[in-house]
């Protein structure tokens, strides 16, 4: 069978995964004090890093229409999947599923099925490879989706940033009540709820204490690491994330490791210095 993943692009795509044909990228798109970026092959993260450094305002976002959507649903490919930001998070999900009721009632029936990545940035790339693997492995439709559920279900998303001013500004840190001290050079280790909303799993003075204890709770967490892809994105500090991949190699074995540098969306939440980690 024929298939199409489409990733909204807080989901980073590595260099296979563009070069493949199998994925397209449904960009969402910024505001920085009044001027427009499309987070496509065009963004720019040091022209956009510069821009967000001098705004007094916080950068804003807005998730791909349904019609954007249901473009992408118009396709050849007989099993379509949609992969997107975490629906506690963005609005791209109830769109995604919103273009797929109105593709279905403009064109008829087809494969169409939306994955809530219940992650952001490189989770949302895992899960669109777990969808590949399953399609090359000549699995039903329905397998596929039940196969990339389960595998959902048991992914961890990690995150140790230099500030969490956008998000808290954004209202992405809804619940959250531990107070940082940011006078004090506090860092908190920020993690995933399994419905897909932010938590906090700790803190420590200065970035490197809080990543060495986001690597202890990676390695306490991830379970069967042999048979899992270990995937490290980062927003302009790519020794930062070979520092984290070394830590992570020396405790634990993983079949493939992932580094990347973040995109319009994830360089926005995660700021300058900000790393990613989902196993």
């Amino acid at each position: 069978m024929s298939y199409k993943i489409i990733v909204d692009s807080c989901g980073e795509l590595t260099e296979e995964m563009k070069k493949s044909g199998k994925f397209e990228t449904a960009s969402l798109e910024i505001d920085v004090n009044g001027y427009h970026i499309v987070d496509n092959e065009t963004f720019d993260q040091a022209e956009f890093l510069k821009r967000v450094a001098e705004s007094p305002e916080c950068p804003k976002s807005s998730c791909p229409s349904p019609e954007r959507y249901m473009e992408g649903y118009h396709c050849e490919a007989e099993h379509v999947y949609a992969v997107t930001l975490s629906a506690e998070l963005s609005g791209s999900y109830n769109s995604a599923v919103l273009g797929m009721n109105l593709y279905h009632e403009e064109h008829g029936k087809k494969d169409i099925y939306v994955f809530n990545s219940r992650s952001a940035s490189v989770g949302e790339t895992l899960i669109a490879l777990k969808i590949q693997e399953c399609e090359e492995k000549g699995m039903s439709f329905e397998a596929v989706i039940e196969e990339v559920e389960g595998y959902i279900s048991e992914q961890h998303t990690y995150f140790v940033l230099e500030t969490l001013e956008t998000l808290r500004k954004n209202g992405r840190l809804t619940g959250i009540k531990a107070v940082v001290a940011t006078a004090l050079n506090i860092k908190p280790v920020m993690g995933s709820t399994p419905e897909g909303m932010i938590c906090q799993l700790g803190q420590a003075r200065g970035m490197k204490k809080a990543l060495a204890k986001m690597t202890d709770h990676i390695i306490a967490d991830v379970k069967n690491s042999k048979d899992k892809i270990l995937a490290i994105t980062h927003c302009n500090c790519c020794e930062r994330a070979e520092n984290v991949k070394k830590r992570l190699l020396e405790l634990a074995e993983f079949k493939d490791v992932i580094v990347l540098d973040t995109a319009g969306i994830s360089s926005m939440y995660a700021a300058d210095g900000g790393i990613i980690v989902v196993v």
